[in-house]
């Protein structure tokens, strides 16, 4: 193919493949038979490696250049790539590589040929799909798999949560954050993800699925499947943008967990439908206010610029969906479901795959992460985990300048800077509601705390030291493998 010399198949059957050159006056030729009658494998039994023909006979366009041949020939550059060549690198590659001139149509079923030989094809994957949960669950124990099919035993819908998850979400703060995001391979579909935070401030996956679209059935059907794993009690926090099919499914599913919405999706909806983007400064103001006095301050500044969109979000959206100091649970410092965004974003190059060779993308980057972390959380050497250690180490220097008078046993006045505040040490409340919201000490807490003689790493919440984020990725998630 190189030279740039075609051949044409003079004799093809069982037993023998026989070709030459399209010159019938050239002396290339090759002959080739079975080694016995039985076998599937053939052997050369004569080959004139050289062309008599003229160099007119020489053609870049080459019959043999087929998209199932440039494929072949293409493919392992898209092993262990995010995306590998387009049509226009697989174009360049037959011409560089192969010496062959291919048109962009043929370039592009070439690379989805690749895609299909490393990859599987959708009728594949939805074949082995459930021999692959079964390997999933074998190798990796206390990992949930779910298929449902239609009335004619169609796929519909699928449901993933990875056992280590599952037993590490009780390190986890009780707050997911879900989502869904579209797929863009043959079938389509949609992907819905749910998960939590873990104590240095990373996305924690807890579950993962596929279905037909976002409507109501298909998140009551995850949501279903999530209850089971991570329960449903009043200290769970669910956030999720405010569509109406989850509304519902949220209602439906969960009885006693608090739902919120995402912060960032409320804002863009005020800036699509009331064209007030000036207001937003306003609006994350209430939205991160602990206290109830500081929230009312700003909501009153967009009410006298924008009263409509006060209205909404009093009215319409509800205070109590997304403002911090208004929700009725706990979600401490998590007001957007940015943690599920960010792995909507890490798959975007992946969501045209089979779904086997996209479950086998998230199993390799739950375990990368699962490593890496481990090997992070065993080098700590601090209480807490970076992110938290560096929130609260700028809160000594600031809780120097304070002054600190006990009131009682257990709770202490403490005024200078801003804002006065009352620290409970045993209940672990301020009224600044920093320490009773993010259940982080706040400079308050801290000041209490050096004046009571109490280590402040006793006032943190379990969730954010280094023992709770060892054991949450103290396991390993296992792959299936070929």
């Amino acid at each position: 193919m190189k030279g740039n010399f075609e051949f044409r198949t003079r004799k093809s059957n069982r037993s023998l493949w026989v070709i030459e050159c399209i010159d019938p006056n050239c002396s290339w030729r090759l002959r080739a038979s079975k080694i016995v009658p039985e076998s599937t494998k053939f052997v050369i039994r004569k080959y004139v490696g050289v062309h008599s023909c003229s160099l007119l006979n020489r053609n870049a366009n080459h019959r043999q250049a087929t998209y199932v041949v440039i494929g072949e020939q293409v493919a392992p550059q898209y092993v262990g790539v995010k995306k590998g060549p387009g049509p226009k690198g697989v174009q360049t590659f037959a011409r560089t590589e192969l010496g062959a001139q291919i048109s962009y149509y043929k370039a592009w079923r070439g690379r989805k040929h690749a895609h299909t030989l490393i990859r599987g094809s959708p009728e594949q994957s939805f074949h082995v799909l459930p021999s692959y949960f079964h390997m999933l669950e074998k190798l990796n124990p206390g990992t949930v798999t779910r298929i449902e099919v239609d009335g004619e035993s169609r796929f519909k819908y699928l449901f993933l949560a990875f056992g280590v998850a599952i037993r590490g979400f009780r390190y986890m703060r009780k707050v997911v954050g879900i989502d869904g995001t579209f797929l863009k391979g043959q079938y389509r579909g949609v992907l819905l993800v749910a998960t939590a935070q873990d104590g240095n401030g990373q996305c924690y996956p807890l579950a993962w699925g596929i279905v037909d679209s976002e409507n109501e059935d298909a998140w009551s059907w995850f949501l279903t499947q999530l209850k089971e794993i991570i329960g449903d009690t009043d200290e769970l926090a669910l956030i999720s943008d405010r569509a109406p099919s989850i509304k519902k499914a949220i209602s439906t599913v969960f009885e006693k967990a608090h739902h919120g919405a995402c912060a960032w999706h409320v804002a863009q909806n005020i800036k699509n439908k009331f064209k007030c983007a000036d207001i937003m400064g306003s609006y994350w103001s209430a939205v991160n206010a602990y206290r109830c006095e500081d929230f009312t301050g700003y909501m009153i500044e967009i009410s006298n610029r924008y009263p409509r969109v006060a209205e909404y979000l009093e009215n319409e959206v509800g205070f109590e969906k997304w403002s911090r100091c208004h929700y009725p649970g706990l979600r401490y410092n998590i007001t957007t479901t940015n943690m599920v965004e960010s792995l909507n974003s890490m798959l975007v190059n992946a969501r045209d795959f089979p779904y086997v060779a996209f479950l086998d993308v998230i199993q390799e980057k739950m375990s990368k992460w699962w490593n890496d972390r481990r090997i992070v959380a065993t080098a700590i050497t601090t209480p807490l985990t970076p992110s938290r250690e560096s929130e609260l180490r700028p809160r000594f220097a600031q809780s120097n300048g304070r002054h600190t008078s006990q009131l009682n046993p257990i709770t202490y006045h403490v005024k200078g800077g801003e804002l006065e505040g009352v620290v409970d040490i045993f209940n672990k409340t301020c009224t600044c509601k920093e320490f009773d919201i993010d259940k982080l000490p706040c400079v308050h807490a801290v000041a209490a705390a050096h004046h009571a003689q109490v280590s402040v790493y006793s006032l943190v919440s379990p969730y954010y030291t280094k023992e709770y984020y060892l054991l949450a990725y103290g396991e390993t998630i296992y792959p299936v493998g070929s």
